[in-house]
């Protein structure tokens, strides 16, 4: 009983082929038969227990001789198809073997290292039918035909006969070269598609590896073919042009059509690159040698492809973003369980190195275009800051607002800390050395803010009348820049040359901001101080009343500043009044005669205690406050010989004071010449040498006097004179 098998076409082609008659044998999955005249199946043993026959055909009839036997097969089934003698039952044992079942039998088997190659042809086929075979993928038997024309040619080569034309060799070797060159190309084309097709045939890989092999073990043989290349090469050539090309498949937004254009990209590369080495590893491996290691040699392909893949999409990123995308695509992910660690690859990817092949300095580099970027945006986005802060704050001359605090308060500060720290918690998750020079780089581009902000704050707020709300500003500028000036000391450890450049400019606009808020006190206080210690001042309290109450201002708008500036400007803003206050006296503006003292220093005591009340919980400067009682005391001293008991606790408290300040101090008193004058000096001289601060004036810290100028008169002349003159009897 035989059984017949059905045949894959190309498995038909082979036979017809191969230029065996009708009648000879047919290899089969089944086993070997033979089509006998009238459509009968015939059992036969396999063609290698036979010897090889085989007659030389013109090329010019073999066509219609391998037509001719094509038609006489196709009868033979037809007629084989109702011959009732065959049992329908026998057929369906063969042929109702599932895909599923065929796969799972394909993948279970394993293609061993050797091999036996089948019996090359005597008399090969014609060039165009070899040709034919390899442009329709019959490899085996397109191979098997090249061999032998490679032998034929061969022997003539080194017969080297008088019947042996050198044109007809010449032509011959000229024909191999065309013949294996297409056997490469088919053989390159048939392994690049080999991943990207649906499912391609697992013995035409088979047969790719067997030609490889043969090829190899032949490249040594005397007399073989020069100029054919390393097949192994053009394998793995093939193989890394089939990953290049699945590459490029995967869709690829332009930056214009999509803004996450890039994410979305290395997404879809991460997921094409684990779906085709699961498949590689699935079916590929399995269809060649292990000799050829082929999930190594995808692995070091798609390591070189996406290499170079990355390097052209860096060429198209402009955004900070699509760098970060880049990078952390690269450092986290490509070598994660999401691509190149997926559980899905192994065991063979524990043995495998899952790194990229990137070019020398190439992540350097892109680091570095990472870091500018962020400099860039980081000038754009305090751009911005200003352009906000204009449009809602200075153009509408809207009030500041208050925090919970109840201090003046900007958010401008916050949106600068929040850019920096979103960098640099964004850079931190791919390098912590590139947070650091994210961090330096933003911190370099913040260096130049405060200038520019204050050049724009007071551009735009130079229409500003009302003196409260400029003020408040400039508070609400001093809050906001020293609050991210802590913010940035949080950064001195990383990046401590940048965050000192940086404090330097902070401290120099605050600074100026403070002062600027001092001068404009200064300019609205100074007329009411210079008729201080005047004939209007000793009969009306209208100036120093203005004085106080703008002072009285101040001081409560500057408790909305936080600290530590609200208790340097408040101190600053004490000293300054006293200082002022006192100055008038040594002006010699006004002497008070008649006994006019004693309403002086009354005016003095109760206006220096207001003055004194005001700073009392607000200022540091505490040793101011003694200056006015000392003052008011020698001012209102009834008896003059009594005001040198005064000076001793004058000298104590305030070591600057010098002679001349005591004597504007005398002036103002009435005490403009006269022997108790002169006493009084003496006994301020002795006292500066008792206490040792004669030539000095005592701890710079407390300085007082010595920044307050005298206005020289004539009667302070006297001063020089000496004590004993004014002994002498009068002329």
């Amino acid at each position: 009983m035989c059984y017949l098998a059905i045949l894959h076409p190309s498995q038909i082609i082979v036979g017809l082929t191969a230029g065996s008659p009708v009648g000879s044998p047919l290899k089969s999955p089944v086993g070997f038969f033979q089509i006998k005249e009238g459509g009968e199946i015939a059992e036969d043993s396999p063609p290698s227990q036979k010897k090889h026959s085989r007659t030389h055909s013109d090329p010019s009839t073999i066509g219609d001789s391998l037509l001719k036997k094509g038609a006489s097969i196709r009868r033979s089934f037809r007629l084989v198809g109702n011959k009732k003698t065959l049992k329908q039952e026998q057929l369906q044992s063969v042929t109702e073997i599932t895909v599923e079942e065929k796969r799972a039998g394909e993948e279970s088997v394993e293609i061993k290292e050797s091999y036996i190659l089948p019996e090359i042809p005597l008399t090969p086929l014609s060039v165009m039918q070899i040709n034919e075979l390899i442009k329709t993928e019959v490899l085996e038997e397109a191979h098997l035909n090249l061999l032998s024309l490679r032998q034929e040619f061969q022997r003539e080569r080194d017969e080297c006969t008088e019947e042996a034309s050198p044109m007809e060799l010449a032509k011959k070797e000229k024909d191999l070269s065309i013949l294996y060159r297409a056997m490469q190309e088919k053989v390159k084309e048939i392994v690049r598609n080999s991943n990207s097709l649906p499912s391609l045939n697992k013995e035409l890989l088979m047969h790719v590896a067997r030609v490889i092999q043969e090829e190899e073990k032949r490249e040594a043989e005397p007399g073989g073919m020069v100029g054919l290349g390393d097949w192994r090469g053009a394998w793995r050539e093939a193989v890394s042009e089939g990953v290049e090309a699945t590459l490029k498949r995967v869709p690829l937004d332009r930056p214009e059509q999509n803004a996450s254009w890039l994410a979305i990209h290395l997404g879809l590369l991460g997921k094409a690159i684990v779906e085709n080495l699961e498949k590689v590893k699935r079916e590929l491996q399995g269809s060649y040698p292990p000799s050829f290691n082929v999930f190594s040699t995808y692995m070091s392909c798609y390591h070189g492809a996406v290499s170079q893949h990355l390097n052209t999409l860096q060429q198209q990123v402009t955004d900070l973003k699509d760098y970060y995308a880049l990078l952390d695509w690269i450092i986290n992910r490509y070598e994660s369980e999401k691509i190149m660690g997926s559980p899905s690859l192994r065991p063979e990817m524990e043995a495998e190195k899952t790194g990229l092949s990137l070019e020398e300095g190439f992540l350097d580099q892109l680091k570095g275009k990472y870091c500018m970027r962020a400099k860039e945006d980081m000038r754009a986005s305090l751009d911005k800051i200003l352009e906000l802060e204009n449009e809602d704050i200075w153009i509408k001359k809207q009030a500041p607002e208050t925090d919970d605090e109840h201090f003046l308060n900007s958010d401008i500060h916050m949106d600068i800390w929040t850019n920096v720290k979103s960098n640099a918690v964004n850079s931190k998750r791919i390098d912590v050395n590139l947070e650091m020079r994210v961090v330096c780089s933003c911190l370099e581009e913040l260096q130049q803010f405060p200038k520019r902000f204050e050049t724009k704050l007071r551009y735009c707020c130079n229409s500003v009348e009302n003196p409260s709300l400029w003020a408040d500003y400039q508070i609400t500028y001093i809050n906001s820049f020293t609050a991210l000036m802590e913010h940035m000391e949080g950064y001195r450890e990383s990046c401590p040359t940048q965050v000192d450049h940086l404090s330097r400019e902070v401290d120099g606009l605050v600074n100026r901001l403070v002062q600027s808020l001092e001068d404009q006190f200064k300019n609205d206080v100074r007329p009411y101080l210079r008729r201080m210690m005047t004939r209007k001042w000793l009969s009306t309290d209208e100036d120093f009343q203005q004085l106080y109450s703008r002072t009285e201002k101040l001081t409560h708008r500057c408790l909305q500043m936080r600290p530590p500036n609200v208790q340097t400007f408040l101190s600053c803003l004490h000293y300054y009044v006293v200082k002022e206050y006192v100055s008038q006296l040594m002006k010699n503006n006004y002497s008070c005669k008649n006994r006019k003292h004693d309403k002086a220093a009354t005016k003095m005591r109760v206006q220096w205690d207001k003055l004194k009340d005001l700073f009392e919980e607000m200022t540091t400067h505490d040793w101011l406050h003694p200056v006015g009682d000392h003052l008011s005391n020698i001012i209102g001293e009834t008896n003059k010989r009594d005001i040198k008991n005064h000076l001793k606790l004058l000298v104590a408290d305030y070591p600057d004071i010098s002679k001349k300040h005591l004597s504007a101090v005398l002036y103002f008193r009435g005490l403009m010449r006269g022997r108790e004058r002169q006493a009084i000096l003496q006994r301020f001289t002795e006292l500066k040498r008792e206490l040792g601060t004669a030539g000095n004036i005592g701890d710079n810290r407390r300085a007082l006097f010595s920044d307050m100028q005298v206005t020289v008169t004539n009667t302070d002349r006297l001063a020089d004179i000496p004590f004993f003159c004014f002994l002498l009897p009068d002329s």
